[in-house]
């Protein structure tokens, strides 16, 4: 069946499909965002705080590094409270490898050629299948193998796209296949062009990402450039996006990046003006307040804010709840793209949370009807 909004079709790349704990990655399966902690991973309590907030964001999947054994040995406890899977940052020491699976972790990141001999390698495959653990092979720009400096000069898309191949068939050797890998690169061209030719040249997921991205503002724009170009092109299983921000920060953007593309949905999609002398009310902060106080919903609708009747109206008419500024603090509200009754200033901001919060409630009870039928069927 043909799409009626051609344009907005995005094929996905056709990759097989892993399972990352209880996380399907892969496949057919939905697009996951990942993010990881950043506080001691010794510290159990700090970590398991951040990674509720994570959770709260909305992550798929969490990495936690792993750098010595204070952190594995408290590893197990954080594994336990989590709510979804972890995967463990293991970058030299393979025996910290088999100490995180052991522990719980549902996926390894590592580089199976920092590990160290085949047989080190070989307890490492054989550690992740005993524990059900998936492996991320996490090729970087920045520390990529000598010989392959040596050989292509400088970091380079195909350099990348070697190493990766190099260390997936150091598993393939040792009979593993439940693996992902990225090759990320803190260049948006480089990265782009390396994800662009593994993808041709392997059926495994991949994991996105521009690594080292920068702060919250220039590594959002770096990442989006960047991923949104190979998720539009159908490339990508798995995203994080790197930024030097709280790790919810990357959850956010991430989903709000998949939103965009139609990828997937969760939450409030928020569509605003950037405001001018028309408006009849303060956008800019309404659409601020808006979003912290409805940053609770996880279903996903759509809410226009716009402050005159320019666009207003037809804005309203492609979203479920819609806000337009009009003269002597009275602004239009729309239900369903129509206009439905208006608001005062002074009780806008209220009045638009408790619809988005109906609508919500609608929608989840639908879906819970929807879903009871077909299991009667």
């Amino acid at each position: 069946m043909s799409s009626i909004r051609p344009w907005r079709d995005i094929a996905r790349r056709k990759s097989r499909q892993i399972m990352v704990g209880s996380v399907p990655v892969g496949g057919d399966a939905p697009i996951t965002v990942q993010t990881m902690t950043n506080t001691l991973t010794s510290d159990a309590k700090a970590t398991i705080d951040q990674i509720r907030r994570c959770e709260d964001a909305g992550a798929d999947l969490i990495r936690v590094s792993c750098p010595d054994v204070e952190s594995t040995a408290a590893f197990r406890e954080i594994a336990r409270a989590a709510r979804v899977p972890l995967i463990a940052d293991i970058h030299f020491h393979y025996k910290r490898a088999l100490e995180a699976a052991d522990a719980g972790a549902a996926c390894l990141r590592i580089n199976p050629g920092n590990i160290g001999s085949s047989d080190r390698v070989a307890e490492v495959v054989r550690a992740a299948k005993a524990n059900g653990c998936a492996i991320r092979i996490g090729v970087n720009a920045g520390s990529l193998e000598k010989d392959l400096l040596e050989k292509y000069g400088e970091p380079c898309p195909e350099a990348l796209v070697e190493s990766a191949l190099d260390h997936i068939k150091l598993l393939q050797d040792h009979d593993f296949h439940e693996y992902k890998v990225a090759v990320k690169a803190s260049d948006v061209f480089l990265a782009v062009a390396a994800y662009s030719g593994l993808a041709d040249a392997v059926d495994c997921p991949l994991h996105l990402g521009i690594t080292e991205a920068g702060g919250l503002i220039g590594g959002t724009v770096k990442s989006s450039i960047g991923m949104g170009n190979l998720l539009w092109a159908g490339i990508g299983d798995t995203i994080r996006v790197s930024l030097s921000a709280e790790p919810e920060e990357e959850v956010r953007v991430g989903f709000e990046m998949l939103k965009a593309l139609g990828l997937r949905t969760r939450g409030v999609r928020v569509v605003s003006c950037p405001s001018c002398a028309r408006q009849g009310f303060d956008v800019i902060r309404t659409v601020e307040a808006l979003e912290s106080r409805l940053s609770h919903i996880k279903t996903p609708l759509s809410l226009s804010v716009l402050g005159c009747v320019v666009n207003g109206p037809g804005e309203a008419r492609e979203t479920d709840i819609g806000l337009t500024g009009g003269g002597n603090g009275k602004h239009m509200v729309y239900l369903s793209g129509v206009t439905d009754h208006t608001v005062s200033s002074e009780a806008m901001l209220d009045h638009i949370v408790s619809l988005v919060e109906a609508k919500a409630a609608e929608i989840e009870a639908e879906n819970d009807d929807a879903g009871q039928a077909d299991a009667a069927e």
